[in-house]
Order: structure tokens, then sequence, then C-alpha cells
């Protein structure tokens, strides 16, 4: 365990730099497109070049490093995970499966051993979505799903997606040609914090992922009418934000009636035209929906918005209910989770099996090829918050049951 604790060693004094590059000198926020985040980029991919890997820069602003098969006609495995982050983020979401990803290439590089498969490795660009309200914008385009439409989608300053494309470089005529083919993919594996609790409860290093639990976001905005605080009675408002207060309660008392199948979130809300001696005429929320099972986060979706239309209704506000995005639950594949399962046996790990609550790049490249995700366990799952942390041990037990699960994988692959 010596060697892979000075290999996490490394990765963590790689996380500790890469943690610089912010647009916030008090925290860590970096998100897509911002001078941190290419930066940030810049720095990822010098370090996949120092590890021999062959490296470009996607038209979207994913860094891709490969490590190229000697077998003609060769698919690809892809390892992959995010470098954007949340506003005052943690350092660790994203950043330790990516760092991870290039030292593992560089043990096989090391190794020598012939590859059935190329194996790319992917920082993608844009899992978080802050900055669009779009997630998994590198991901759809290395899976062939990127929506055009998304290119006029404009961030709070009106800058579009186009723009910040092409002022990174990059070009939208030519999305489509890094997408992986669809019958050209090995497979994808991805390694993760948590971001929950459960392994730092049990004091276990790391766990499988079975499935990555589905998610619908809704924009909501509420239209009562401004008016002097002063002098409109009580019972005559139409007080945008009391309704979008009520609407509030009213999600998370209902939530958490259905706790075991779902969670909802309202993370973020804007009074437009706010001042102290107004009463509030627009209020904009966000909703964050998500379920394990699909037809209880459709069924969920409608019972909410049926809350919110009673309660705008009661109080004469008017409502605007915008689907964002929505993704189905991902179910991991079996046969790369069998070779996990063996991986930690192998590794003298206590096998525990998650289902992911949060969302990741492994959602849309689901739709394209195989997926399995390992968990890291992190301090008390505290993350998308500058708290996040996670020990040497920890990562030194994932490296080695990754290194154990890529050996199994590389030996079983049929050609």
């Amino acid at each position: 365990m010596i060697k892979e604790l000075q290999r996490a060693n490394k990765i963590v004094q790689r996380i500790n730099k890469l943690a610089a590059f912010s647009e916030d000198k008090h925290c860590l926020t970096r998100t897509y497109g911002s001078k941190a985040f290419i930066e940030a980029r810049n720095k990822v991919e010098a370090w996949m070049k120092e590890a021999g890997l062959q490296t470009r820069i996607d038209n979207i602003g994913n860094v891709r490093g490969k490590l190229q098969s000697q077998y003609k006609d060769a698919k690809t495995f892809v390892i992959g995970s995010h470098i954007d982050s949340v506003i005052n983020a943690g350092w660790y979401d994203g950043p330790l499966g990516v760092l991870t990803g290039i030292d593992l290439l560089e043990q096989l590089i090391s190794s020598k051993v012939k590859i059935p498969f190329h194996i790319e490795l992917i920082a993608f660009c844009d899992e978080e979505g802050c900055r669009f309200h779009t997630t998994y914008l590198g991901s759809k385009v290395v899976a062939g799903l990127f929506e055009e439409p998304l290119l006029e989608t404009k961030d709070e300053n009106g800058i579009s997606l186009k723009d910040v494309i092409e002022e990174m470089g990059g070009n939208i005529a030519r999305l489509e040609e890094d997408g992986i083919a669809l019958d050209d993919w090995a497979g994808y594996f991805e390694i993760h914090i948590e971001q929950g609790p459960v392994l730092f409860n049990k004091n276990i290093p790391v766990a499988i992922v079975t499935a990555i639990a589905g998610q619908c976001r809704i924009g909501v905005i509420f239209r009562g009418e401004a008016g002097h605080a002063g002098t409109v009675p009580m019972d005559m408002r139409k007080d945008a934000l009391a309704c979008a207060a009520e609407f509030i309660l009213a999600t998370e008392s209902y939530a958490g009636k259905n706790k075991k199948n779902i969670v909802a979130t309202i993370g973020k809300l804007h009074i437009l035209n706010s001042a102290g001696n107004v009463i509030p005429g627009e209020v904009i929320c966000s909703l964050d929906i998500r379920s394990a099972n699909d037809a209880i986060l459709n069924s969920s979706c409608d019972e909410i918005k049926n809350i919110a239309g009673d309660i705008c209704k009661t109080r004469n506000v008017d409502l605007e209910w915008n689907l964002i995005q929505k993704s189905k639950p991902v179910i991991c594949n079996i046969e790369m989770n069998n070779l996990l399962v063996q991986a930690i046996t192998a590794s003298n790990v206590e096998k525990i099996e998650l289902i992911s609550g949060a969302g990741h790049d492994a959602v849309p490249i689901s739709a394209v090829a195989p997926v399995a995700m390992l968990f890291v366990r992190c301090f008390k799952g505290i993350s998308h918050n500058p708290l996040e942390n996670v020990e040497l041990k920890d990562i030194a037990a994932a490296i080695k049951v990754s290194d154990n699960f890529i050996r199994d994988f590389v030996q079983t692959f049929k050609l």
C-alpha cells in the first residue's frame, strides 16, 4: 500500500494546485468558459502530456488525453470526470476522478501492457451546469447527444453558450465531430467522491455505484403584482415572494413525506426589482427533483407542479413552469460491476453498493456505452462545500481497486 499512498499524495498535490485556478480568490469557483476554467484546463492538459498521452482540447472545451492501442480498429474505453465547479466549491468533486485517471494511465504506460482498446481520459468541461443551468455539456458532445438549441442559451450576463465556445477557440460547426461513434465504445469508468455520508459513517473507503438517480430541473416563475409596502392592505396583495415561500415549504413537506423515493431542493431564488419598501412582484426559483425510479420521478414532478398551481390560485399569482432538463435514472453495467466486485475483493476492501443521488457525466454516456462508477469516501459526506476532503488512505484504496479493475477489464475484453 506504500506505493499507492505515494501515488495518492501526488494526486492530492495536483488537486491543491488546480484549486488555485478560481474566479474568486476567497474560495473555489470555476465555471465553464471562465478565465479560471481555461487556466485549469490548460494545466490538466499539461499533466496529461507529461504522463505520455496524446492530448487535444475539443470544440466544447473538454481536455482529452489518449493512450493508443496497437490493434487496428480498436474501440475506445473512456475514463472521465469533470473540472468545472459549483460556486464556493470543494476541491475534490470532479478533479479527483480526472487526476486519478492520469495516475492510472501513467502506470499502464510504465507497465507496457498491451491494451485491446484505446483509452481516452476526458476532463469534461461542464458537468455542474452553474453558468448556463444545463448540465453535461461536455459529456453530451462526446456521447453525440448535444442539442443544437443549447447554443442560444444565455448566462446571467446575456452571453450565449455559442459566444463562449467561440471565445475559447471552439468551432460550433464541428461539435458533432468530437463525439465517439456508437460502435466505437468499449465502456466508461468514472471515479468520484460519494458526496454523501454512507462510506464515512461505515468507515469504508470505496463503493460500487449500481445506479444514478434520475433528475428534473425546473425553472419556476411566480408573477404577482409589485406595490407599495405601506399602502396595499395585506388581504389585497399579490405577493410573489410570499407565494414562492409557501411553495418552498410545501415542496419540502411533500419530499419529506416521500423521502424513501425522492429528494427535492430549491437552491436558488431571485427577486426581480427587489427593495425593502416594495411588495415583490416577480420571483424566479430553481427546483431540483431526483429519484432512482423514473415513474416516481415523473409523478412527483406532476404533483409538485399541481401544488404550485393550487398555491398560486389561492394567492392570485400567475405561475410559469419551465422544464429545463430531465434525465432518466441510469443502471450501471452489471458485467463491469462484477469486475469491480472482483477488484475490491482482491484489494481486501469490504464490498458496498450505493445508488448515486447526484448526477454525473456517466448519465449521458450511459445512453451510448456501458458505464461503471467507483465512489470514494469523503469527509462526513460533505460536498459542494469548501469543507470537502478525502483522506490519502481512501485515495490509495481507490487507486488499488481501479488498477485491479482496469487489469481485469483488459484481460477479459473481447476484440
